[in-house]
């Protein structure tokens, strides 16, 4: 294609003349790198021409202009197309037609342009026509293209086109688009030609290399815009990357009642069962399939009766092409060991396989196929741990609705995307983005989604749509956000203009509560009560495989019995950090803090500590019975103590009268413990120096609870006493003294001896960088990355909200360093805290409990540096066995390479 010297910036595919192969993903984009693929294993692939992402590149580095080597190869393409179909691109005679579609690396349904019967024009049309023998068809893709190619290029919107049709079909009586005949597709098309010379001053183009530069042109554009750049933001895909562009010979399953076109699934994408998957419209294209715009029918028998569908299947309609698609499906899904998502269009009986990529698919469908192919010897157990994404599990741990439960059904649509939601109902993409940024569970309503309502979709708890099936934008975009979905909820009218939805006599208005169930396509009017997942079957194997190929613990985030017992459940190897002060804000307590904090003298404050010991040593005890021999690090309390005082005059006095104390004592109190930046201020260890007595009672406590629970149930009980906001070494040895002084006087007075470790928390730069010495104290480092984060930015986490999206946008920062670990500067100061302490005491204890313990970026880094334990919160206690066991994997292969 390009001579020596040049750049390469065009690939041909099928034919005699394949350039490409799967693993080009980066230059050909998915669809260019798997169209080839396909032609490589023989599948019968309409023939055409990617245009790479290199050009995608340039486009936007170089003021939207194109290397000026790709004109001429595009041409010598185009060439190849002509000999290969033996028609002409712009001849009225016999002409050759293309589709026009985007392709990134990473499939990004629905986001970007696509154009379908490009090189059609009045005299072209006219052709096709006659050499067809069929008007109706030829007049029909016709009006397909002014419609997409003026919505997609010329930015004319797609209301103007719809008017015009629903305007034809009521003047004519007919309710479907093929009862309209050629005269009629004429007649609209003169109407389509009129709006677009009205909407932009000019004719429709008639020239066909007007029209393919302009398609090109309009899916290179589509890679910047607004749904585009927020699908990419939520899935973590750089803008860098760019689209690839495909061109390829158009194929038509609108020729009549011996051609369809189809959108499947080797394997259920919903449930993850073996089973074909998908659905296919008669005498059609592939955009009204995924457009939703008429209702599909089921591919295979079974389908059409699980869905108790009155349309016949495409295995009783077309059963020999069916057998083909079917061995076709077999072929790929073994070919890339992966369930494939598959377009195809039937032409006259004749199977054409438009694209194929990995298919898109919720939690428990990805978890059972990974299984599933492991255990048919498709890929290996490590291969399967690979192929989850962690972030995705959050969809599994999280409630259905209670089966027992009473529920209203007002209507049943398809189950799209499973899982159950309960919100208030939302018209607008934008509505949804609204409430819920307010905090409110919204379900977003519409005829229906279509790719601007990604954000909408996003913010919702669930979709809900009248029209569509369950391989439309909404279905799929749900699942792969792992929202509940229900579409084609037919029986349900959507008034957006009014704001309500109606079926059978109900009304329901903008800001009612509904409940829909993904898995059954119910619609439930107010909300169901739910349950928590049982998490065995495939979770249960897939996370055993994770758990013998990880390296670090997975431990828990956890101060009450609730929190411990979840994470138990969810197979957390211990407590990486209970903050003792969340103990201190139940009712039964607040008031000896209270009385402690206002006491004037140290014997005051260890009368009100005496209060608070046995309510600690209590809960101890709870979180050591529950965690039955694992290890539980606790902190010492770390807070500043005017967090625990009342804030306005009336909780002063109530607080005056309940401890006995002149409500002027309490104001002043109050005023003398403020601070101007309390995160920097008197807390954690600092308050250690200050009070000793409060970190001795709160050691008596947890050594009472390790002796009474190793008496009770026979079991080691192994504490971690973590100090917190360490900065020197001498501040770690004085408290170090008190707290081994205090386990002392309990073994002697309990007269059992128990083992435990003293360490500190590394949440300070000074800290890190003098590791080496805390080391010679510290058993133990935890790094507390929220504050580390803070301290290292000198950012406030509860203020920085303000200003950091502004901060992605522009690329000053690539994450939010609150939800995904700084590995550059943050990340430094742990690494550099890690060599140095195991340098002094080289089994020491390392381990992470700040929020990103279960990020499993962040994750990833621990194992790197060779951490020993991530511990986050309860429910994130799955992602993060799974990310470790990912971690490991990765840098197994980056030691064998």
């Amino acid at each position: 294609m390009a001579s020596q010297g040049e750049n390469k910036w065009v690939y041909c595919f099928g034919a005699d003349a394949t350039e490409g192969r799967a693993d080009m993903k980066n230059l050909l984009g998915g669809k260019g790198a798997n169209l080839a693929e396909m032609a490589n294993l023989g599948l019968p692939v309409p023939p055409g021409f990617t245009i790479t992402t290199g050009v995608c590149t340039y486009f936007y580095a170089n003021g939207r202009n194109y290397p000026p080597e790709l004109k001429a190869q595009v041409e010598a393409a185009v060439k190849g197309l002509e000999q290969a179909m033996g028609a002409t691109f712009g001849d009225p005679a016999n002409p050759l037609l293309v589709s026009v579609r985007s392709g990134a690396r990473a499939s990004m349904p629905g986001m970007m342009d696509t154009v379908l019967n490009l090189g059609l024009n009045d005299a072209t049309a006219a052709g096709l026509a006659k050499r067809s023998g069929d008007a109706r068809f030829a007049y029909d893709s016709y009006r397909r293209f002014i419609q997409m190619y003026s919505n997609v290029v010329l930015d004319v919107d797609h209301h103007h086109f719809e008017e015009i049709l629903d305007n034809h079909k009521r003047d004519k009586n007919h309710n479907l688009d093929t009862d309209l005949s050629a005269a009629d597709w004429q007649a609209v098309i003169e109407d389509y030609k009129k709006a677009v010379e009205h909407e932009l001053g000019k004719p429709f183009p008639q020239d066909v290399q007007e029209q393919l530069w302009g398609a090109v042109g309009a899916v290179f554009g589509s890679w910047m815009n607004a749904r585009a750049i927020t699908y990419r933001k939520l899935h973590d895909i750089p803008a860098d990357w760019g689209t690839a562009v495909n061109v390829q010979c158009m194929v038509f399953g609108n020729m009549g009642n011996d051609c369809a076109t189809g959108v499947a699934f080797t394997r259920n994408p919903s449930t993850g069962e073996n089973a074909f998957y998908g659905e296919y419209l008669v005498n059609a294209q592939g955009e009204d399939v995924v457009a939703g715009i008429r209702t599909p029918q089921h591919l295979t028998i079974a389908g059409k009766e699980a869905n108790k569908s009155d349309l016949p299947a495409m295995e009783e309609v077309m059963p020999e092409v069916f057998n083909q698609l079917n061995e076709v499906r077999l072929t790929l899904e073994k070919h890339y060991r992966d369930m494939q998502d598959i377009e195809f269009t039937v032409q006259q009986n004749k199977l054409f396989m438009l694209q194929t990529r990995n298919g898109k698919r919720t939690a428990p469908a990805a978890l059972k196929i990974a299984v599933d192919l492991a255990e048919e010897g498709l890929i290996d157990k490590a291969e399967a741990v690979r192929r989850i994404d962690p972030a995705s599990l959050d969809q599994l741990l999280h409630p259905t609705l209670d089966p027992k439960a009473e529920r209203k059904v007002i209507a049943k649509g398809l189950p799209a995307s499973p899982g159950a939601a309960s919100g208030k109902v939302v018209f607008t993409a934008d509505e949804a983005e609204t409430l819920a940024g307010q905090g409110e569970a919204v379900i977003l309503c519409r005829v229906e989604t279509s790719p601007e309502d990604i954000h909408g979709m996003h913010a919702a708890r669930g979709i809900l749509t009248t029209r569509g099936g369950m391989t439309s934008h909404a279905a799929v975009v749900a699942r792969g956000m792992g929202r509940a979905c229900v579409s084609g909820a037919g029986d349900l009218r959507v008034d957006y203009k009014s704001k309500i939805m109606s079926v059978r006599g109900v009304t329901i208005k903008e800001g009612d509560i509904v409940t829909i169930d993904g898995s059954t396509g119910e619609v439930m009017l107010g909300q169901v009560p739910t349950i928590q997942p049982e998490l065995s079957g495939d979770f249960a194997t897939l996370m055993g495989w994770a758990d013998s190929l990880r390296r670090m613990k997975i431990r828990t985030n956890a101060e009450t019995p609730l929190d411990a017992r979840t994470a138990r459940k969810f197979g957390a190897e211990g407590i990486g950090l209970s903050r003792t002060e969340h103990m201190f804000f139940d009712p039964d307590r607040i008031l000896a803090v209270r009385e402690m904090i206002l006491a004037e003298t140290e014997a005051g404050r260890r009368a009100a500590l005496a209060k608070l010991e046995p309510f600690q040593k209590k809960d101890f005890a709870e979180l050591f019975t529950i965690m039955s021999g694992l290890p539980v690090t606790i902190r010492l309390l770390d807070p500043p103590l005017h967090e625990f005082l009342p804030n306005t005059e009336a909780e002063m006095a109530e607080v005056a009268k309940a401890t006995g104390t002149d409500q002027l004592k309490v104001n002043h109190r109050v005023v003398q413990l403020h601070e101007a930046n309390p995160m920097l201020g008197h807390r954690g260890c600092r308050l250690g120096i200050t009070y000793p007595e409060i970190y001795e009672m709160q050691a008596r406590a947890i050594f009472s609870a390790v002796a009474e629970v190793s008496q009770t149930t026979g079991e080691t009980v192994m504490p971690e006493v973590m100090i917190p906001l360490i900065g020197t070494k001498k501040e770690l040895d004085i408290l170090k003294a008190v707290v081994d002084r205090v386990a002392k006087e309990v073994m002697d007075s309990t007269g059992v001896t128990f083992e435990y470790m003293v360490g500190t928390m590394i949440e300070l730069p000074r800290a890190a960088l003098k590791a080496g010495e805390i080391a010679e104290t510290a058993e133990f480092f935890s790094y507390g990355t929220n504050d580390l984060t803070q301290t290292t930015f000198g950012l406030s986490r509860d203020d920085a909200g303000a200003f950091l999206p502004e901060y992605q946008r522009q690329g000053i920062l690539e994450h939010d360093p609150f939800q995904t670990l700084d590995q550059d500067g943050v990340g430094e100061l742990i690494a550099i805290a890690t060599e140095r302490g195991r340098k002094v005491r080289p089994n020491i204890k390392l381990g992470i409990c700040g929020e990103h313990g279960g990020d499993p970026a962040s994750i990833s880094f621990c194992e790197k540096v060779g951490l020993d334990y991530v511990s986050c919160s309860p429910y994130r206690v799955p992602i993060a066995r799974l990310a470790a066991a990912q971690a490991a994997l990765d840098a197994d292969t980056v030691k064998r390479d």
